[in-house]
């Protein structure tokens, strides 16, 4: 196919305003994620200047590039002689997707051509983004619609094979291609929420947005009557089950998601985290949605407390599960470091038991989908701790695909594929004697 040269001489529109603003600041959270290799939740400095709209389109665009850029890089490699520096190359990737998903071609090209002819490492190539991206427009659509879903990377691809098979993680990967919905969790009734925001009520009791813009523009946002929490992240309180009145452990607990759903059900909740600067986002949370529950800042292997009825440990993971929501998670990590996570999980399963009372229950979770954060992890439990047992989950709400052989549930992100995914989870109930 023939290759796009630079067309010097054109010369770029002014840029919309707030469109170029949005754009400017996606390109540099995909500096923090391609170059810096951190990850989008580091990226507090980068949109604290914009107003809410624009961040929240800032960081759509930003992971919509992160979720395509295996697409995008295949759209572009044509029209491109050689690969352009990074920071040129992510504003033809940025056009790329926007264009891929119907923007208006003036306005993406107008806008990233006048941010390429600001920027000092990217000035020298501001005819070559006119030139690439005016190339591309007219059948971006129709040729992305036709490329294959990206690829995992090797370091987590080869584990997912060899737990999963290669079948399920490409139906994975079709999941993660696919811009997610928005999931939230009701304060109150589900189904009333649902019909007030126009959402589906799910078989697990979590109402699905799709398309919903900026969050804190929702309905019902101010006056706290729902948090956004996905599907599978809402799964482990169902399992633990607690009880108005019972004393409750939320370990890890921050940024309050389960500490809000726990709250709700009457229990007295007790919510631990290692992170105060991250236990002020619970703070924040359960004063807009006015629930109550006793924060703590604290190292959860060696706070002494309890007894109590029952613990939630959500505990620290690879967080592969929810590469769909966070596609900035393959590009930031490596893999290194998994032995520790494990190692950790292990210690704090121990801690955890020995904070309960005879009788008491604990559900363990990670948002992994590795079965040595899950699976083995409460094989081995059970192993350690005599006295310990893993009790079969029971509910209307358990899709059957999720259940797993050592007594917990295990979700995957292709299971709902039809609604639009869900968050890859491990959970398991363990009860002492």
């Amino acid at each position: 196919m023939r290759r796009t040269r630079p067309d010097r001489t054109a010369r770029p529109a002014a840029p919309a305003p707030g469109g170029a603003a949005a754009r400017q600041a996606a390109l540099r959270l995909l500096t923090l994620v391609l170059a810096e290799r951190r990850l989008l939740s580091d990226a507090a400095p980068v949109l604290a200047p914009l107003d809410p709209p624009d961040r929240a389109r800032a960081q759509r665009l930003a992971t919509d590039t992160l979720r395509g850029l295996a697409r995008a890089d295949a759209l572009l490699a044509p029209l491109v002689e050689r690969r352009p520096p990074m920071p040129v190359l992510n504003i033809l990737r940025l056009g790329a997707v926007e264009l891929a998903h119907g923007a208006a071609a003036h306005g993406v090209v107008n806008d990233l051509v006048g941010i390429a002819g600001r920027g000092k490492r990217t000035a020298g190539a501001r005819g070559l983004v006119n030139a690439v991206l005016r190339r591309l427009s007219p059948d971006a659509e129709a040729r992305w619609a036709d490329l294959p879903a990206p690829r995992l990377p090797k370091w987590l691809r080869g584990p997912l094979v060899r737990a999963w098979g290669a079948e399920t993680v490409a139906a994975m990967e079709a999941v993660h291609a696919m811009p997610p919905p928005l999931d939230l969790t009701a304060r109150g009734d589900p189904a009333v929420l649902a019909h007030s925001l126009g959402g589906t009520l799910l078989p697990t009791g979590s109402v699905r947005l799709d398309g919903a813009g900026q969050v804190s523009a929702l309905p019902g946002y101010d006056a706290g009557d729902w948090w956004v929490q996905d599907a599978a992240a809402a799964l482990p309180v169902r399992l633990l089950d607690p009880r108005p009145g019972e004393r409750v452990l939320d370990l890890c607990a921050a940024p309050g998601g389960k500490t809000m759903q726990l709250a709700a059900t009457g229990a007295e909740v007790t919510a631990l985290d290692l992170s105060d600067e991250r236990l002020g986002r619970l703070r924040e949370n359960l004063a807009r949605t006015r629930l109550p529950a006793e924060v703590v800042v604290a190292d959860a292997l060696t706070w002494e407390g309890g007894p109590f009825d029952a613990i939630l440990l959500d505990a620290p993971c690879s967080a592969t599960g929810t590469i769909r929501r966070h596609p900035d998670l393959p590009f930031a990590r490596s893999g290194e470091g998994l032995g520790d996570l494990i190692g950790l999980q292990a210690r704090m399963i121990d801690r955890a038991l020995a904070l309960l009372g005879p009788g008491g229950r604990l559900v363990f979770c990670t948002c992994s989908l590795l079965p040595e954060e899950g699976e083995a992890q409460v094989r081995a439990a059970v192993e350690r701790h005599e006295g310990v047992r893993a009790e079969p989950p029971e509910g209307a709400w358990i899709d059957a695909r999720w259940s797993s052989p050592e007594g917990g549930l295990r979700v995957l992100p292709h299971h709902w594929a039809g609604r639009g995914g869900i968050d890859g989870f491990y959970m398991a109930r363990l009860r002492r004697a």
